[in-house]
């Protein structure tokens, strides 16, 4: 066998001679892979460096995006227990999630003025003004509370850590607890997205979906003026927590935004096209007009024009229909242009054969043949310019997107970012679906 498969040295000398580039290979073709490979790692390790990448990373408040991300599929309540006259006296934030004088199982009032926290199995706090005792695993961690600071007791856990003049308190997922000199800031935390339907001025408020729904069908009306169904759809939509009403209001604007734009982008990019292509327009100098005309569209940003109209006409969903209209006209109009440089010219010859006017010529020996392009890249940019119009609206073009950065800001309302991101998620969801199947329809793959 190796016999059969030795070469002699003419035949050697022939191959040479007949495939001088298989034997004889170029310095960049031998080692290029591995020059290119080496660069590419030299450049990530440079871009690391001068990002701080790793510096970035390790310092990095990962604590804080830990809580974020609870607070995600989780709520928190957060009364401040203020020292006040001898007493503690319970005060809440904006969002309560209680009503006024409802009985809460895991903060009960005591007989010495004082309240007590419970956060699950043998861990509480029992709040007095002059002392606050830790109760972890059960065992007793008393922090006294002297003048204007109050002091970590000896032989604390790592759960509870001295911050300056007051004391944390951790107590893992059920929660955590700020003790100060003159109050103690309670976060308890818990599952589920507190008064997601109705907010605690709902005579809805707190029933099971059993009772929600037999008041709505079969109770006697809460209101006079209005029916029961009536009634808990106005509470949804005006739940002063969740605001239902106005974030859907928001998704509504975000999606009229992404259509018109597209829209009016498609109508005007249309018959510009036409000029831009040199095959249907012969002058150069307007082909070359219209494309840098193109170009200029499109060269800038969404995101920058939608900057540039919220400052001339303020804020609102025109300034993004106007950021939708000049970015897709030029990228459209460019699509458009090519597809018309593409087209078969027999069916051009063919209708001007029988003497038609250029207009004719070109509504029926050119437009059959690109009209399933036009419509199949319109449906894709408006499927694209629905995930577009949600972050131009952060920058204050309005819809959805300026309602997700106002909850981001505040710090304290992630559920409710969790809840606007999902709504978008499905919006683009179905969108995206919807336009794949009308662009399967227009391209006549109906079968897919």
């Amino acid at each position: 066998m190796m016999s059969t498969l030795a070469v002699n040295a003419a035949d050697r000398e022939r191959l040479l001679a007949a495939y001088p580039e298989v034997f004889h290979r170029s310095f960049m073709q031998r080692w290029g892979l591995a020059i290119v490979a080496v660069t590419v790692f030299v450049y990530l390790a440079f871009c690391f460096s001068f990002f701080n990448v790793i510096p970035t990373f390790v310092n990095g408040n990962w604590d804080r995006a830990a809580i974020y991300i609870q607070d995600w599929y989780s709520w928190r309540a957060q009364p401040r227990l203020r020292f006040q006259n001898g007493q503690v006296v319970p005060q809440w934030t904006s969002r309560r999630q209680y009503p006024e004088g409802a009985a809460i199982d895991w903060l009960k009032p005591t007989s010495n003025g004082g309240y007590t926290v419970l956060f699950g199995g043998e861990n509480r706090l029992e709040v007095t003004p002059s002392q606050v005792d830790v109760y972890i695993d059960g065992k007793l961690y008393p922090v006294a509370i002297n003048g204007d600071r109050a002091s970590l007791p000896a032989g604390a856990p790592a759960r509870m850590e001295q911050d300056d003049s007051k004391v944390n308190v951790r107590f893992g997922f059920a929660g955590q607890a700020e003790i100060r000199s003159n109050q103690v800031y309670i976060q308890r935390r818990f599952l589920g997205w507190a008064n997601f339907f109705f907010d605690t001025h709902s005579p809805f408020w707190g029933r099971s979906v059993t009772g929600v729904a037999g008041l709505v069908l079969f109770g006697e009306r809460l209101d006079p003026a209005q029916s029961n169904a009536s009634l808990a759809l106005d509470n949804f939509l005006n739940n002063g927590s969740w605001q239902h009403g106005d974030i859907l209001s928001k998704l509504m604007q975000t999606l009229v935004m992404a259509f018109v734009g597209t829209l009016f982008a498609t109508l005007v990019a249309f018959p510009l096209a036409f000029v831009a292509a040199r095959n249907i327009t012969t002058s150069r100098p307007m082909n070359w007009g219209m494309k840098r005309f193109f170009d200029f569209l499109r060269s800038i940003d969404m995101l920058i024009w939608a900057l540039f109209f919220t400052r001339a006409f303020g804020p609102g969903p025109l300034p993004g229909i106007a950021a939708i209209f000049f970015t897709d006209t030029g990228a459209l109009g460019k699509v458009y242009s090519e597809a018309l440089e593409n087209v078969d010219d027999k069916q051009r010859e063919g209708v001007k054969s029988v003497g038609a006017a250029p207009v004719i010529v070109q509504r029926y020996g050119v437009v059959p043949q690109v009209l399933p392009i036009f419509i199949s890249q319109s449906l894709y940019f408006w499927e694209s310019n629905t995930r577009s119009a949600t972050v131009i609206g952060a920058v204050g073009a309005g819809g959805i997107g300026l309602k997700l950065l106002e909850s981001m800001k505040t710090n304290a309302d992630w559920d409710k970012v969790a809840y606007m991101v999902l709504l978008i998620l499905l919006v683009v969801f179905v969108f995206d679906n919807l336009s794949n199947a009308l662009r399967s329809r227009v391209m006549g793959k109906k079968g897919h």
